[in-house]
Formats: C-alpha cells, structure tokens, sequence
C-alpha cells in the first residue's frame, strides 16, 4: 500500500485548491489527487457560457498542465477511475479495487446532475455538468435546430443565451411559477425572468413536464397540460445532488450531502470534505447549508485543507456565499442567503438594465441581488459577512 499523506478525492476546483492550500502552508508530506474523470481538473463555469460560443470548440478550461500539477505541487495524479469505498477505521480510500492510506483526507467529489426520469439513453437529451456534457451539446448547438431548456436555474438561463448567441432558438419550460426563485427567492425570480426574455429567450413557467416524446431519439418535449414543444436537443438543468453513494457504507453521516461541522469535519479523525458534496454548519448565519457555487468550494478548501493537516489549530468555514450568471452583456450576482422577511431596491428598480436589490431578516441585511452592479455586490458581501443593520445600510444605498 501507498505511504500515507494527503489524499483528495475529486479532481475538482475543490479538490484542486485543497492541494494548492497544503503546499502553500509549507506541507511536504505525498499527496494524492483522485479523479473520476480522465480530465485534469478544470474550470466549470465557462462549459454553460463561453465553451458554448464560437466555431470552433475551445481549449478546455484546464487550471493546470499535468506537469505542473506532478512537477510544481508534487501530486500523484490517479485519473479517470471514482474512489469506491472509504474506511474512515483503517484511514483507507479504494480507488479501482486498490486501498489507498491516507494520514489526511479532504472528500471534494462535488455533485451530479439530476436527470429526467425516462430519459437515460435517449439520444439528443443532455444535463450539463461535466466537461463531456458540454462537448456533446456544443456539437448539437447548430442553427436551424429546435430547442428545449428544462429548468430555469442560472445553468438553464445560461445555455439558453449561448443557444441565441448561436442563433438557436431556445424555449426554456420551468415548473415553478417563476424562475430562479430557489437561488432569488421569489420576489425576484420573475424580474430575472423578464431579462431573460428581453435576450430573445422563450422563457414558460409552471409548466410541468410530462414525458419526452421520440424512441431512440427525442422528437418533442410533452407538457402536462398537453402542449408539445419540437425538439431536437433537450438540455435538462433541474439541479444536482451530492455524489455521496461511495460513502454509504463508510458511517460518514449522510443528509443531502456529507454532514460537516464548522470545521468541515465529517466526523472521524482526519476527514475533511469541501464543495458542493458538504453539508456544513455556516456560523456567518448560524445554520446548516449546502453551496453549489464556484467561490464557496475555493473557500472551503482551504479550510478543509488547513485543519486536516492541523487538526490542533481547526478553523471555522464562515462564509457568504456568491455567486454570478452571465447574461450576454449582463451580468446577475447574488450574496448572501435569499429567504428574506423583505425585499427592497436600492438602485434601480425591476425594469431598469442595472439594479441592486437588499434582503431583510430581522434588523440585518442578508442577501443582495444585483444586475450590472458588479462592484456593489461585491462589497456588500463583506458587509453581510459583518452583519451590517437593515436601516443604515439602505438609507446608505439610496442616499
């Protein structure tokens, strides 16, 4: 068996900066990355915005050559095999049938795309996740084809604007009433939804699909209500869920994803988790939270990191979340947590192309929703971090 050290399992952003964050505070122990995927780790985000575009298919977003990860950060790359089972007892990851002993281990496997029920097989339906996912809808995302969006979450919005940008008209069908109202709330999901039709997007809410009409491929997408929607590519973006079943059996505790504490301990000596695969409790706003975003798995592991390897000096993961969407020429960013008492705008208002938008829980303001407002939200990220009051910060903004 391997010499223990530092073992990460997911070859992720996560994953990634987990190992960044060991050698940058002066570990020299072996550490060892673990990838499901063959692909060395890269960026997600551009695969549903700027990946899409253009002629020609982009370079993938790498973060780092093979080399550099071997050469400059001493990684022991174990690509394109999933870890399998974790014996938290014997400090062991099994990776294609093989144990691998860990003094630290930080668990960064992330999510995976949900799919539509009924669909697994049929040819031109895709979810969006990985980097494979992305070249299988560029290839379909020709002019002159029909098609279909099922979900109106950030993903979905931004496939839809990359379709147009390739003069694809795309429809986009969202259950809920109004889009995006799980990341926004509900206030402001429908304001989000008139940007999206005034980029050309075919946006209908409460509509439930029933099934997707086609044998080996699909052909129409079937709406409850017996509507019927041509198509001949589906992307369906209607959430993810923690890649959690390698560790059913490891006795981690288990609830929409792996249970941390403040720490990101999972609840045996030495076990870390960062990303969207962790439930953790957030002391910014005293609760238990699970993030599926870009800068809160950056943040994460570096903590995960930190106390794996100094389980003497554990660090808190307080954070606030952000997250952004690209738009086109616009750009959506939102701070903080979105179930607010209220809701109120302090640039701007719901039909203007710039906005900045405060929620209230209590005497403190806890989200922010801007559109065009880049340096403001950014800002205010720190100042909810700091639980600025509700009234000044507004008489602020507004005066």
């Amino acid at each position: 068996m391997d010499s223990p050290g530092l073992v990460v399992v997911g070859a992720s952003l996560a994953g990634l900066r987990a190992v960044e964050a060991a050698r940058l505070k002066g570990y020299t122990g072996p550490v060892t990355l673990i990838g499901a995927e063959p692909h060395l780790p890269y960026d997600r985000p551009p695969l549903s915005k700027e990946f899409l575009d253009g002629p020609e298919e982009p370079e993938p977003p790498y973060f780092r050559t093979a080399e550099s990860l071997r050469t400059d950060l001493g990684v022991d790359l174990r690509l394109g095999a999933p870890a399998t089972a974790l014996d938290p007892q014997g400090r062991t990851v099994t990776v294609a049938g093989a144990p691998i002993r860990y003094e630290a281990l930080v668990l960064a496997t992330g999510a995976q795309a949900r799919p539509l029920p009924g669909t697994v097989g049929m040819a031109g339906v895709h979810t969006l996740r990985g980097l494979d996912d992305a070249r299988a809808i560029r290839s379909q995302l020709v002019p002159g084809i029909r098609m279909v969006v099922v979900g109106a979450g950030f993903i979905g919005a931004e496939i839809a604007c990359a379709a147009r940008r390739r003069s694809v008209a795309a429809t986009v069908v969202e259950a809920a009433p109004a889009p995006l109202s799980r990341a926004v709330g509900a206030d402001l999901g429908p304001v989000l939804g008139e940007v999206l039709r005034r980029h050309g997007v075919d946006l209908r809410c409460g509509g439930q699909v029933a099934e997707l009409v086609g044998g080996d491929r699909v052909r129409a997408v079937r709406l409850a209500d017996g509507t019927e929607l041509p198509a001949d590519l589906v992307v369906v973006g209607i959430g993810a869920v923690p890649a959690t079943d390698w560790l059913v059996d490891s006795g981690l505790k288990l609830d929409a994803g792996v249970v941390c504490d403040e720490t990101l301990c999972a609840g045996f000596e030495g076990v870390y988790a960062a990303g969207d695969v962790v439930r953790w409790f957030n002391p910014a706003f005293g609760q238990a939270m699970r993030l599926e975003n870009w800068t809160t798995a950056a943040e994460q592991a570096a903590v995960a990191a930190h106390n794996a390897l100094t389980p003497g000096d554990p660090r808190p993961c307080a954070t606030v979340p952000y997250f952004w969407s690209d738009w086109n020429a616009d750009r959506v960013q939102f701070v903080g947590l979105p179930d607010g008492e209220e809701v109120a705008f302090v640039q701007g208002g719901p039909d203007s192309g710039s906005f900045l938008a405060l929620y209230r829980r209590g005497d403190r303001v806890i989200g922010a929703l801007g559109l065009n407002q880049r340096r403001a939200v950014i800002r205010l990220r720190s100042a909810i971090g700091r639980g600025v009051g509700w009234d000044d910060t507004v008489a602020a903004l507004r005066g």
